[in-house]
């Protein structure tokens, strides 16, 4: 059976070029710029100028490059997808910036009719090629004398606000400010001198001022902080814009990004790793490939490897500022201690930043983490906020210091402390342990208040809590409730237990039948005149309401969560001293 050709619909190819590979329409000049520019490098005989002309809702673009004989014409104009022969014919190295085929198959987004006039710079006479979006075209002689190509369009209905004088000026500024060749729409320079950070200064301090200065114009903000990018294996060249204002690690980091000095994108995303999105790009690139519809990068380990030397680079940044201006780099980390805290948890060097320089909440107030070392060498910290603010005071009063664990990244930090340091001793506060800091009662008075803690440990024995009386700061305080760390696990479970079904109840109350419980402590504060006075009751009823009280007390200064037990002990309490109160004002205190 006899092979057939496909047939292809051009009609359907320019929908879905439309709808489905470029954003938007507007692209269509961009790939007319990037022919011509193309044809340019390929005649390779000086520096090359395209000029635009508009009016009338028509749109011609002339250049002076190597042009195309009547059989290139055929093979590069009017054949879908044929690479191969476009690479016999010269147009294929690596410093061109798109394709004929698909990119001028981009035009019939805005046009019904494509005119192309050349004249071949390797000899024959003119030729005229006129495609239309209905997939035929035509060829015949033109009268051309000079080497290079012009391109027509004329705006179908609803498109000729693309193809406006305004329209055009604005479209050729962004995408064509930056190309090496000569680029006029309309009797107006477009290009300018170049990249803004290869232009030259007549000092590092008049750079710094036109950097910032294009920053502005670019995106509406004066940079924190400029930071050089130059990446040679992927023939990139930039600048970094640190933001001057906080922004969330979610938030959209998007660059600019120039393909052999031809706008790709102002919207690119993934150029730097994650958690530098406190910095915005513009770089110029030679070997990054563009995705079929050149408007993002592909992802290929050419652009791993730049992502990686991007961060590499702003690291470096940081480390810098650390040794040369301290003041600034704290500065930036009150701006954006997120995306540094992210990096120091792979980055020793970042570690040590964060470590020496960045503040962290501690019970002796805002201090580095170095500083709190040196002045609690035996300090502990809480993994969590809530356990900071509930124990911070009482910390305090005992004399360990105490910092606070519990905001992003901050207890992964900590514990990664010792691999910069093998001597860095800070440890996770198990609550517990504060209990051995208080104070005990004299062994008399001890004695004498045995009663009453019979009588409160009853009151809350069935809520599975151990009371205990102690003498501590803040004299404030009754009461505090502790739980340990295998507390915490028993009564995490426990709750687990209660609200699975009969077998994972089964299987969990095997998992806890492992290990024996250590019940949490109701901490009563001796040198608090309340609780004295509650010591001081002798009525068994009245005891429990008062020890249920405190408890009630200490789990809610303590942010602790309350089970259903604990809230109906509570509403109990509260009722029976309100009754109390009420029933009998002139019970001796």
């Amino acid at each position: 059976m006899a092979e057939q050709a496909f047939q292809v619909d051009l009609r359907g190819v320019v929908d879905l070029l439309s709808r489905h590979l470029y954003a938007s329409p507007r692209v269509y000049l961009r790939e007319l710029l990037q022919n011509a520019v193309d044809a340019i490098t390929a005649r390779g005989d000086g520096d090359g100028r395209v000029v635009i002309e508009t009016g009338g809702g028509t749109l011609r673009v002339h250049d002076d490059g190597i042009g195309l004989t009547e059989a290139e014409v055929h093979t590069l104009l009017a054949t879908i997808g044929r690479s191969s022969k476009r690479d016999e014919l010269g147009f294929a190295r690596h410093d061109f910036l798109g394709q004929f085929g698909i990119g001028l198959l981009s035009a019939f987004l805005v046009a019904d009719e494509i005119e192309v006039v050349t004249r071949s710079a390797r000899g024959g006479a003119a030729v005229r090629w006129t495609g239309l979006s209905g997939g035929s075209y035509r060829v015949e002689p033109a009268e051309r004398e000079e080497i290079g190509t012009t391109v027509t369009l004329r705006a179908r209905q609803g498109s000729a606000e693309l193809l406006s004088p305004r329209v055009v000026a604005d479209l050729a500024r962004s995408y064509g400010s930056l190309l090496p060749v000569e680029l006029v729409v309309d009797g107006v320079r477009v290009t300018g001198d170049g990249p803004a950070w290869q232009g030259a200064h007549r000092d590092p301090a008049a750079r710094r001022r036109a950097l910032e200065q294009f920053c502005e114009e670019l995106y509406g903000f004066t940079p924190f902080d400029v930071v050089d990018l130059d990446v040679p294996e992927a023939g990139l060249t930039g600048v970094a814009f640190v933001l001057p204002h906080p922004v969330a690690p979610t938030a959209r980091a998007a660059h600019r990004v120039y393909l052999k000095r031809m706008l790709l994108a102002e919207g690119v995303e993934g150029l730097l790793p994650e958690w530098a999105f406190f910095a915005r790009c513009v770089v110029d690139a030679g070997e990054l490939r563009p995705t079929a519809s050149r408007e993002a990068l592909y992802e290929d380990e050419l652009l791993d490897s730049v992502r990686a030397s991007l961060g590499d680079a702003l690291r470096q940044w940081l480390v810098r500022l650390s040794e040369t201006d301290p003041p600034r780099l704290r500065g930036f980390l009150r701006l954006h201690q997120l995306g540094v805290k992210a990096m120091a948890l792979h980055d020793d060097d970042m570690l040590r930043i964060v470590d020496r320089w960045l503040d962290y909440e501690t019970s002796a107030g805002p201090m580095t983490l170095a500083e709190f070392r040196r002045r609690h060498p035996e300090g502990r910290f809480t993994p969590s906020v809530d356990e900071f603010r509930r124990l911070s005071a009482v910390a305090a009063a005992q004399g360990v210091g105490l910092v606070n664990g519990g905001y992003v990244h901050d207890t992964e930090i900590i514990e990664r402390l010792p691999d910069i340091d093998p001597d860095i001793r800070l440890t996770r506060l198990d609550t517990a342990e504060l209990t051995t800091t208080f104070g005990v009662l004299d062994p008399a008075a001890e004695l004498a208040l045995r009663p009453f803690l019979a009588a409160a440990q009853r009151a809350v024995d069935r809520l599975g809590c151990e009371v205990v009386l102690r003498d501590f700061d803040p004299a404030s305080l009754p009461a505090l409730y502790l739980t340990s760390r295998d507390a915490q696990f028993q009564e995490e479970l426990s709750r687990a237990r209660d609200e699975a079904g009969e077998l994972w109840a089964d299987v969990l109350g095997a998992v806890g039948a492992t290990s024996a419980p250590e019940r949490p402590r109701l901490v009563l504060n001796h040198r608090n005149p309340l609780t004295r006075r509650v010591t001081a009751l002798a009525e068994d009823g009245l005891i429990e309401l008062a020890v249920q009280g405190l408890y009630g007390q200490a789990l809610l200064l303590g942010h602790h969560p309350l089970r259903p037990a604990d809230t109906a002990v509570l509403n109990r309490s509260f009722i029976g001293l309100l009754e109390w109160a009420v029933h009998a004002p002139e019970a001796p205190e």
